[in-house]
């Protein structure tokens, strides 16, 4: 980005941000569905799960719980954009001296602040629910990139889909087989103990790599070849999903 381009997202994410905090029970409901899962599984299921380890069961569970929680907050970034583009707020930016990339970096942002803020609150929680990482500073390092990755990758699908519907209820529905993603992969349950077909595809699919190697991190095991296969698909669905948005606001908007 150009410096100019650097101050106009700047500014708007400012004011995006300024809409969130005036209605920071967003942030608390993104939270409160994945918290009230992961006590769900620990307390009531947790203890009929074999995972194969010595490990808590909250240990096992949170980078799936995590993942869930950033699932149900980028689709708050649609809803958004499209109230935007309801409201008429895009053409009043378009038509001003801005660069145009800046209005949609500047929701990206938004989004990926106030999920690190609810990543930040289910942390929290698990951390009371008995939680015991032992990851070093560098894989708590390692952890937020990898969460500020897929939060990124996710947001940039969002923005397409809030660029694309037709209402409010079809921007933020493309969320749900995200949400539903993490209980078909190995957040809950070794993928092991699965159907043969459902076992193939929740080996394959991103969602248990990129749990795979949070869980080695915060238990600070080497995360082996399921952290190159996490960084491919997230990086690949980040640019891909960055360029179809970039396409589809081009062809709204000229």
């Amino acid at each position: 980005m150009t410096t100019r381009a650097l101050r106009d997202t700047g500014a708007l994410t400012g004011r995006s941000l300024r809409h969130v905090l005036r209605s920071p029970d967003t942030v608390v409901t993104t939270a409160l569905t994945p918290i009230a899962l992961m006590l769900l599984f620990v307390h009531v299921f947790g203890g009929a799960i074999d995972t194969g380890t010595d490990e808590p069961y909250v240990d096992y569970t949170l980078p799936g719980i995590l993942l869930i929680t950033i699932a149900s907050g980028v689709a708050y970034t649609a809803y958004r954009l499209f109230l935007d583009l309801q409201g008429g707020i895009f053409e009043r930016f378009l038509s001003l001296p801005i660069s145009r990339s800046s209005v949609l970096w500047a929701h990206v942002l938004t989004s990926l602040t106030a999920n690190l803020v609810s990543v930040a609150l289910v942390v929290g929680v698990a951390l009371l629910t008995g939680f015991r990482p032992r990851a070093s500073l560098a894989g708590w390092l390692a952890v937020a990139g990898l969460l500020v990755l897929f939060t990124l990758a996710l947001t940039w699908m969002a923005v397409i889909a809030g660029l694309s519907a037709r209402s409010v209820d079809g921007a933020s529905a493309f969320s749900y087989p995200l949400i539903l993603l993490p209980f078909v992969s190995s957040a809950f349950a070794p993928t092991a103990s699965m159907p043969g077909p459902v076992a193939w595809f929740a080996e394959n699919q991103p969602v248990t790599a990129v749990v795979t190697t949070l869980r080695a991190l915060f238990a600070r095991e080497p995360v082996g070849a399921d952290a190159w296969v996490s960084l491919a698909w997230l990086v690949g669905l980040l640019v891909l999903a960055q360029a179809l948005a970039v396409l589809v606001h081009r062809r709204r908007f000229g």
